[in-house]
């Protein structure tokens, strides 16, 4: 009895000890970073005080009026980046997942060479982002590159030869990077969603006369569309994040059409030296990460339960 005992006693905390170091990795990793950022956020601690910075004067949400204010210099450029940075979100999130899908759907029909390609597929994913970054702007960065000399002297699309590193080209230079970079991890994971429908729904839907699209719209997009959501959670909170492909890009001082919070918030923190209000930013764009996955798990579970 009491060896029974002991047994179910080691068994109550096995899970305890197990998650243990995952906890205290959590703890130091994360939670302890945030509740500094937090602190720092409310102290004045810039070029002057950073040498002592844990005796930094207390300035309260001053930090936050100078980084929110829209009147406010830094505030202006915030909301800038902001508006800059949900757009690209958007943008890399949308073709990334539509390229990701119709990949996953081509490839779902067996053919020689199938895993081959898939592989390759995968090759942008397993890429170093920061390798990846810095052969794309060797393509970019001189006038009669190689995105200039494909689009100008091969295919004929326009007649002079855009900057694809400054001014409003940026933009678009940095969403053709990220999207070339994330498009593979959308495709795996939707290629792992197609195997989870069921043949027979197909064989009931094309017995009942329904076309390839038909099939595709009421069968195919419904019994994924859970794991897509978080598919677009996943990827919109990388996005969100991204540093290394406009770093690499544009260095320290990206073009204002292509300016994302990471950046900003960099330019502050190292830049300027204004720590705290680098610390005021990076909890903003925390907030409003947080507001995005929660919206993106509402509609997740309401999906989850009308699926039921």
């Amino acid at each position: 009895m009491r060896r029974r005992t002991t047994l179910e006693a080691e068994s109550r905390w096995l899970p305890y000890v197990l998650l243990a170091p995952v906890a205290v990795c959590e703890l130091l990793v994360h939670v302890l970073p945030m509740l500094l950022g937090l602190v720092l956020s409310l102290h004045k601690i810039d070029q002057y005080t950073l040498r002592n910075w844990t005796g930094a004067p207390a300035n309260g949400l001053d930090n936050y009026r100078r980084a929110l204010g829209p009147g406010a210099p830094i505030g202006a450029d915030l909301w800038t980046a902001v508006g800059v940075t949900l757009a690209f979100t958007v943008l890399v999130v949308g073709l990334s997942c539509a390229i990701g899908l119709f990949a996953a759907v081509m490839l779902s029909v067996p053919f020689r060479g199938r895993e081959i390609v898939r592989v390759l597929f995968i090759v942008p994913f397993a890429l170093p982002a920061f390798v990846t970054s810095l052969g794309w702007r060797f393509l970019f960065e001189r006038d009669d590159g190689a995105v200039n000399h494909l689009l100008v002297d091969n295919l004929h699309l326009t007649a002079h030869r855009p900057f694809w590193l400054v001014g409003g080209h940026a933009f678009w230079a940095e969403v053709l990077v990220t999207v070339w970079r994330l498009w593979p991890f959308a495709f795996l994971m939707l290629t792992a969603a197609l195997t989870t429908v069921p043949r027979e729904q197909y064989e009931a839907a094309a017995i009942n006369g329904a076309r390839s699209w038909a099939q595709f719209r009421f069968v195919t997009l419904p019994t994924i569309r859970p794991l897509g959501l978080l598919v677009v959670a996943v990827l919109a909170l990388w996005t969100f994040n991204e540093f290394t492909v406009p770093w690499v890009l544009f260095g320290a001082a990206p073009p204002a059409s292509a300016s994302l919070v990471s950046t900003l918030v960099y330019r502050e923190a190292f830049g300027t030296l204004d720590v705290g209000v680098a610390a005021a930013t990076n909890v903003a764009s925390a907030v409003i990460l947080v507001l995005i996955g929660y919206l993106l798990v509402r509609a997740r579970r309401r999906t989850a339960v009308v699926a039921r």
